[in-house]
């Protein structure tokens, strides 16, 4: 039984983008921080506000 790797031997895979950032590390657009803030003013709305409607 052979085996294909060896351990320790990490070599770069085909297709693995060099100098890759990931999204912590990245600011964030004015854009995106408004679409935050709308996406959770409507999630309140709907968790809070429409039980209140209909009670």
């Amino acid at each position: 039984m052979s085996d294909d790797h060896e351990s320790g031997d990490h070599e770069h895979h085909e297709g693995e983008q060099e100098g890759r950032v990931t999204s912590p590390m990245q600011d964030f657009t004015m854009g995106q921080v408004t679409t935050g803030v709308l996406v959770f003013v409507v999630g309140l709305a709907v968790t809070f506000g429409l039980p209140l409607l209909l009670a």
